[in-house]
Formats: structure tokens, sequence, C-alpha cells
């Protein structure tokens, strides 16, 4: 672009970080996110939820947290998309706390949450070999999806018992 003379803008930038997160490229893509802000771009949410991405399919879990809270502080409200990406990074990387975390601030923000979000939170557990907290867990905070997610656990329901 800038050998054309074109400047780049927030959506280019956030094309770039988006194909660096396809190409597994975490620290790319955190470079271009900074680039923008030292390019006095604004990067949106977009933009961020794909460099939180970019840190899932590094494994930089403690990144996509830093880059979430990063959201917060540039009075950015993260969506369903960035908190998933952010939980599917956690989850990655066996950090059930922060994924549990992460959905329970999703709830008390009021940001809409999906079967993924679930999802992705039973699955880190059953990776921390956490299975039975998990459950625990689940129904501590009253979550109504556990069914659509069971098979995430590979549990089946007690008989004549429902979870």
């Amino acid at each position: 672009m800038r050998e054309a003379k074109l400047e780049p803008d927030v959506i280019s930038y956030s094309a770039g970080i988006s194909a660096c997160e396809k190409g597994k490229q975490w620290q790319p893509a955190l470079a271009l996110l900074s680039e923008m802000w030292e390019a006095k771009l604004e990067p949106n949410v977009i933009s961020y939820s794909a460099a939180i991405s970019a840190c899932e399919k590094g494994e930089q879990w403690q990144r996509a947290l830093a880059l979430l809270s990063e959201m917060w502080e540039a009075k950015l409200e993260p969506d369903v998309i960035s908190y998933n990406a952010a939980i599917c990074t956690s989850e990655r990387c066996s950090q059930w706390r922060h994924a549990f975390s992460l959905l329970r601030v999703m709830r008390e923000r009021h940001v809409e949450t999906n079967d993924i979000s679930y999802n992705l939170c039973i699955t880190a557990y059953e990776r921390s070999s956490r299975n039975l907290a998990g459950l625990s867990c689940y129904r501590c905070i009253g979550l109504s999806r556990f069914r659509v997610s069971c098979e995430a656990l590979s549990v089946w329901e007690p008989a004549g018992e429902p979870l």
C-alpha cells in the first residue's frame, strides 16, 4: 500500500491482523496492532478480536487477556467474538480458571454468551482433568445450557437425575 502511495486505514490493518491470525503469526499481528496506534489510528473491536485470535493460535493466553484489558482501557466494548477468542485462548492453554472468569465477566457486563462460550469453558475443564469440578462450577453459576454442552465433557446424565 505504501509503495502505491496509499495510507492504510483501520480496515486494512484489521485485515492484515486477521491474515496474520490465519497464518498463525501472533507476533506480526501484535506488531500491526501497535503500528495502528503509532499511525494515530484507533483499533476497533474487529482489530482487537483478530489480534486476540492470533494470540490463541500462538498459545499466548496472557497476551490475549492483556489485549482484552487494553480494549476496556481504550473504551471499546468487547463483544461475544472478542470474549470467545480470549476464552478459546484460555481453553487451548488449559487455563480453566481464566476461561470461567471471562464467562462470568461476560454475564456481569451483559455481553450475550453463546454455545461456543459455554463449550470452550467446559473443554478447558476437561483439558485440565477437572471434569467434576467443571460440573460443580456449571451448577454454581447457574448456567442453563448444560445439556447442549454435555457433549464437550463426554459425560452422561445419571439415570433419572437431571444435571
